[in-house]
This record gives structure tokens, sequence and C-alpha cells, in this order.
């Protein structure tokens, strides 16, 4: 009887098992702590236990990121093409668009941000690793000249693992075209705060991710050139366990702080604030 009962029980732990909706639940990467989905949605998809920062989708970014409701699109039109008759670029182009409804890996609009209206582009890993294209160069370019017309700040947040291989030169190209833009912004006298989420690598990273006026990370973001596996086969000498993090770049003066999801969209607005007002000479 003992062990019909015992039966019973595993049977109807089996069943109620079987009842749980998929996607419920999801194990943290970092420590491994079993997380309840809608736990971790309201904590910004930051890990109560570890801190890690999951990744976010576009839309997921900009709803935690600027004033609700202000955020009017730029450039939407705008999508990559395939010059280079590259094999199954298309394919991966469509399906970049299905998992972001986006037309290209960076979104760019006018928002505001703590109240400061402010130029705006968040790239999307999602969308071919968030790698930069003819397209993408375009958009980012066209949003600073944007930002130099009406004389707004700019704020780039990153993800992407570099330019796209699938157009060979041309992606390469959009480093030295975001570059310039960047530079003339600078000359206009205009803030241009970039957020690195993770990964921020490659022709991203050695182009307009890292010349802004200000570099804020999200901590222990991926940050650097060459990928960790190629950078593992050149090293010559041992390198320390954080190299290529957040937290590594800002001990070497890379980036400027790291700051933690939640309170991302704070330090924006104070930053936005503080860099747009007129400061009398001599204060």
């Amino acid at each position: 009887m003992a062990r019909d009962g015992w039966f019973g029980r595993r049977s109807q732990a089996q069943k109620n098992l079987e009842q749980v909706p998929e996607g419920l639940w999801t194990k943290c990467p970092e420590c491994s702590a079993i997380l309840f989905a809608p736990e971790l949605e309201k904590n910004l998809k930051v890990c109560p236990r570890c801190g890690h920062h999951y990744r976010l989708n576009w839309q997921e970014r900009l709803d935690i990121t600027v004033d609700s409701g202000t955020f009017v699109e730029f450039d939407g039109g705008v999508t990559s093409v395939d010059p280079l008759g590259f094999p199954d670029y298309e394919s991966k182009l469509e399906k970049g668009r299905r998992n972001t409804g986006l037309e290209e890996s960076i979104v760019t609009g006018r928002a505001a941000i703590g109240g400061c209206d402010t130029v705006i582009g968040i790239a999307d890993f999602a969308f071919i690793g968030g790698s930069m294209a003819s397209a993408t160069g375009e958009k980012i370019v066209r949003a600073i000249e944007r930002a130099v017309e009406l004389g707004l700040p700019v704020v780039l947040i990153t993800a992407s693992g570099g330019a796209r291989m699938f157009e060979g030169l041309l992606a390469l190209m959009q480093m030295a075209k975001t570059a310039a833009a960047c530079a003339r912004l600078k000359s206009a006298g205009l803030p241009y705060i970039v957020v690195f989420t993770d990964p921020t690598m490659a022709g991203v990273h050695a182009s307009y991710a890292s010349i802004g006026d200000i570099i804020i990370s999200e901590p222990k973001a991926l940050v650097g050139l060459a990928g960790q596996r190629v950078a593992a086969q050149a090293q010559v000498a041992k390198v320390p366990a954080n190299f290529q993090r957040a937290e590594f770049q800002l001990e070497h003066g890379m980036i400027d702080m790291i700051v933690p999801r939640r309170e991302l969209r704070d330090t924006l607005g104070k930053i936005l604030k503080w860099s747009t007002s007129e400061v009398p000479v001599g204060r």
C-alpha cells in the first residue's frame, strides 16, 4: 500500500509538472540560480542573486530608458540590401526583421530622458548580432546630423559583434563614416553619450562607440576589439580573468562609469541636464 501511495504521489507530481507553462522559470547563466520569469521581468531582467544583466531587445531597452510616450522614430524605412550577392545574406536579413520588427540592427529617433530632449539610437543584438552594415551606419549618421540641425545631444546604446561581414568593405567603411559624423557633433558643441551593453565589440567599439564624450557601461558587459576566442589565440602573456569586461575597461580608463540597469535612466537624465545647461563663466 505504501508503495502504491508513493507511485500515486509521483504520478500526481508528474501531472502537475506537465501543467506548468513553458518559459515560467529560467536558469541564470552566471550563477545558475533558478529564477521565476515574471519576477525577473519586474527586475528589468537582472538576476536578483548575482546581478547578471540579461540582454534586452530594442523595445525593452527603449521602455526603460526614455520618458513614456516621447519617442518618435527616424528613418524607419532605411534597410540593408545585398550589394555583394553574399550567400544566404537575404535570408539572414529576413530573419533579423522577424526577430526584432526592425528593418535594420539599430533604431533611431527623438525622445526625452529625464525631461531632456535628445536624439537616441538603440542597437538590437537579435538582428544579425547587432552588426553594423551600410544601412546601420547611414541611420547613425542621419540621426547625428538631425541632432546637429536641432541642437540636441545624442545618446547611443550599443550592442554589437562588429561590422557585418556579409557586406565586406562597405560595412567597414561605416567605421570612418560614423566617426566623422561624431566629429561634426563635437564641432557643434553638442554632448555625445554612449552606453555599452553586452556585447560591444570589434568595428563598433573601434569607431563611434569609443569616442563619446561620456562612456557608460552596464556591469560585466563584454567590451573589446577582437572576440574572446581570437584574443585567446593571440595572447603572449597571461591576462586577468575580467579581460574584455566593462570592469577591466573602467580600471584602465577606457570607460567613465559602470551603471546598473535600474539606475541608468536617472543617470542619463542627470548627465543630460548637466551637459546641456548654461553654466556661467567662472562657476
